[in-house]
């Protein structure tokens, strides 16, 4: 029999440890996967996670892919409740969606370099500079920039995008330099300005070690995501015949998840945040998926820990607010990217 002094075990609430890096403590155990769970129905919430989301969030979550594809995911979804599992801007493009539910991201704290590399400030004062130009925004920015945005695009559609704009205006394309570089090769269009905005994950996946990997495994196909900065030596590679042109693959990580499916390759080395292994290997289970940077890990991605989630579930936080008319303004954009015709599944 316990004698009076015992102390009754901690609950997982009470494990949950917030630090400077985000909320720990608590660890991914059947027990967690069942509260969080039973959190989310008590909740009427549906848990979306992205791709670079750690594989044990993926694995409880109701649905995983693009930040875009979960955007519109979450505005069909029957429950009022969207707990957002990925970057502050994916969260907000939700809430733009969706702006008649409640949107929680499990961490407030959990932003993006590439977002973050232009203000709508910086948006207005190079709008200045080019008052007839047409601006494409990726969707990796703030509500804000979505806001001051002609159309958005995803990196599965950007060429589309601005090849459906008419040939004599200019383009201010951003944030990304390397999405944007990649849509300018593959249009031919000169007039087109390009933000110097990056990913700072996806930059340090560079040319010499993509073609280090390369040489290393002749036989294996290229996963390629046009914001690494290593995109522009992939198709270098294949210009040259250092690697053949078909196993080399420019792609959005939703056309990641396509390409495995219907890959017949034994291996398959990948270029983009490490997160996205755990859906690949999921996807394409015979095929041995490998990271041409194991090193490739977004801290901020990572802040969506098993402890941050159950502290959104159990306390409603951290809850996304989007101002009415930036919403509204941010959606405009959206649509007009979706009245184009491919409407992309987002990064």
């Amino acid at each position: 029999m316990a004698t009076m002094g015992a102390q009754l075990a901690p609950t997982l609430m009470e494990q949950v440890v917030d630090g400077p890096s985000g909320f720990s403590g608590v660890d991914a155990t059947p027990q967690w996967a069942q509260e969080v769970k039973r959190l989310a129905r008590e909740r009427n919430a549906t848990i979306l996670a992205h791709n670079y989301q750690l594989p044990e969030i993926q694995d409880v979550a109701d649905h995983v892919g693009d930040s875009l594809a979960l955007s519109r995911i979450a505005a069909e979804a029957a429950e009022d409740t969207i707990v957002f599992c990925g970057v502050h801007f994916m969260a907000e493009t939700a809430k733009i969606l969706s702006p008649d539910k409640t949107v929680l991201i499990p961490d407030q704290r959990a932003g993006c370099s590439l977002a973050d590399s232009i203000t709508a400030d910086e948006l207005r004062a190079w709008k200045a500079e080019f008052p007839n130009a047409v601006v494409v925004s990726y969707v990796n920015t703030t509500a804000e920039v979505k806001a001051l945005t002609d159309i958005c695009c995803t990196s599965s559609n950007a060429v589309d995008v601005v090849a459906s704009i008419d040939a004599d205006r200019e383009v201010l394309f951003l944030p990304d330099q390397f999405l944007g570089a990649h849509v300018k090769r593959v249009t031919g269009r000169e007039n087109m300005q390009i933000w110097a905005g990056e990913c700072h994950v996806h930059a340090g996946i560079n040319g010499d070690e993509l073609t280090e990997q390369a040489r290393s495994h002749p036989d294996a196909e290229l996963f390629v995501h046009p914001e690494c900065g290593c995109a522009t030596s992939a198709l270098y590679l294949a210009g040259e015949g250092a690697f053949p042109a078909d196993r080399v693959h420019i792609l959005s990580t939703g056309g990641m998840i396509d390409a495995a499916k219907a890959s017949t390759s034994s291996q398959v080395l990948v270029a983009t945040e490490v997160g996205m292994l755990h859906q690949l290997r999921k996807a394409a289970p015979g095929i041995d998926f490998q990271a041409v940077n194991d090193r490739a890990s977004c801290k901020y991605m990572k802040m969506i820990t098993p402890a941050a989630l159950l502290r959104c579930l159990t306390e409603g936080a951290d809850e996304v607010h989007v101002d009415p008319e930036t919403a509204a303004r941010g959606r405009n954009s959206v649509q007009r990217m979706i009245e184009i015709g491919n409407p992309g599944g987002g990064e």
